[in-house]
Formats: structure tokens, C-alpha cells, sequence
């Protein structure tokens, strides 16, 4: 549940580097995600449209985010622009840090949570892979966690899986993997940690099948969920017999 509503789909999705605005709908609706995230600095297009006009917006809750802001003072007044605009409250929080990395400003960060949740907005804030800092932006008003898998873009999967599931231990709030994700397994490994969702934009935009790669992404949100859910194994250094040995005759004594 975000914003006091509930959703049946895991996988939040983005509107970017798509290769056509026919394809990012089919991939939208390959999904199965019900919400989208657009960056609002980027919403109206080169041809003077509006991405908005490309989503169908009865169908799919849409999630501003204020991609491309480097102070807190810039994300804050982004987001209003966006509540303004009519795109609600819920929005994800990006307080970028560094242009090369696209790290996040911490302290931004969390300035920037705080006066959002004071002002009444479902903050959602994009942030590294830090158990402290997740606290501290839970403390701050935060709807749920956003830490990144690996850097945006890098499609290097989940690098630090411990750290995820040490901030799940941590925060109450819930946890949604940003960034990072290049493939349906990694997809799957961030579910199976635990974490109640994964956003992510470019590994089903850049894909060779972006509509393929959407549905994989779905599925594998699915099944890491469901793993989770069911409770995998031990892991053991040996090997253990997949059939018991209790009961069964020695016949090499016979």
C-alpha cells in the first residue's frame, strides 16, 4: 500500500530512452504495472506533446519524480510543480549528488524528505544502499525506501544484497529497489530478499525487446515474491540426499 492505496503490482516502471512512444505503451502494458513514474522536468517531449498524453491514466497511477535535481531546495520545488499540476501527492524524491554516478545527496536527501512530509506528500525517496541513512529517512516522514541495486542505468543487478536486507531489518517502512536492475533475474533476487517492489526503467527500455523484457520483468517480480514468500532452504556446504536413507536396507551386508 502507497499513499493509502493498495496495488497488486510490485513493478513500478518509467517512461524514459524508450525507442518509440508506441513501444513504451505496449511495454507498459506488458508489465503489468499499475504505476509509472515520470521525471518532471522531462514530461513535455521535443515535438511539443506531453508524455501524458501517451499514458492512459484511468488505468495506470502516475508517480512524478524529480529526476535531474541537485539540491534539496530544487527537488522540493519540482514536486510541488507537480502537485500543482494535478499529478497528486506521491512522488518519488531525487536529490541527485554527483552528474558522473548519479549518487544521491544524502543530506539533501533527507531535507528535502523532511519538508515533502511535512507538506502532506507520499515522499518516496531514491537512496543509496545505506541502513543508517534508510532509518533516518523513515524518521524523516518517508512513505517507503527506495535504495538503489547498483548505479542508475548500469543494469549491474543487486551488488550488495546484504546491505538490502540489512535496511529491511531496519526500517518498518517498505522497501522498493531503484536502479540498477539489468535482467529478470536480478529483478528476482531483490524480491526474494524480501523487498516489496522494484523500479526500474532502463533495463526494460533499452532491452532489444523492450515488450519482452517488460513481461520477463513482470514474471520475475512474481516468482521472487513468491519464493520469499515460501521460504527457500538452507544453503549447506555438503550435499544432503534428496532422498531420506532412514529405513532403507543395507544390502551390502547381505
Amino acid at each position: 500500500m502507497l499513499g493509502g492505496k493498495e496495488f497488486s503490482s510490485r513493478l513500478i516502471v518509467g517512461t524514459g530512452k524508450y525507442s518509440s512512444l508506441d513501444v513504451m505503451r505496449e511495454a507498459h502494458e506488458a508489465s503489468g504495472a499499475q504505476i509509472i513514474t515520470v521525471a518532471i522536468r522531462r514530461v513535455n517531449l521535443p515535438s511539443g506533446e506531453s508524455i501524458l498524453d501517451h499514458i492512459d491514466t484511468t488505468r495506470f497511477t502516475l508517480l512524478p519524480n524529480t529526476a535531474g535535481c541537485y539540491t534539496a531546495d530544487e527537488a522540493v520545488r519540482t514536486a510541488y510543480l507537480a502537485r500543482e499540476a494535478g499529478l497528486g501527492e506521491m512522488v518519488k524524491l531525487e536529490v541527485i549528488g554527483d552528474s558522473r554516478t548519479l549518487f544521491p545527496d544524502v543530506q539533501g536527501l533527507l531535507e528535502a524528505t523532511k519538508t515533502l512530509a511535512r507538506e502532506g506528500f507520499v515522499v518516496m525517496p531514491y537512496t543509496n544502499d545505506d541502513p543508517i541513512i534508510a532509518k533516518r529517512l523513515e524518521e524523516a516522514g518517508a512513505a517507503c525506501v527506495m535504495p538503489l541495486a547498483a548505479p542508475i542505468g548500469s543494469g549491474l543487478g543487486v551488488r550488495n544484497p546484504y546491505n538490502i536486507k540489512i535496511i529491511l531489518e531496519t526500517v518498518s517502512v517498505p522497501v522498493i529497489v531503484d536502479a540498477g536492475v539489468g535482467t529478470a533475474s536480478d529483478a528476482a533476487i531483490a524480491m526474494e530478499l524480501g523487498c516489496e517492489g522494484v523500479l526500474m526503467n532502463t533495463a526494460i527500455a533499452g532491452a532489444r525487446d523492450a515488450v519482452a523484457m517488460a513481461r520477463a520483468m513482470r514474471l520475475a517480480v512474481e516468482a521472487g515474491r513468491l519464493a520469499y514468500r515460501a521460504g527457500r532452504i538452507g544453503k549447506k556446504l555438503y550435499a544432503t540426499a534428496s532422498s531420506p536413507l532412514e529405513g532403507v536396507p543395507d544390502w551390502t551386508s547381505a
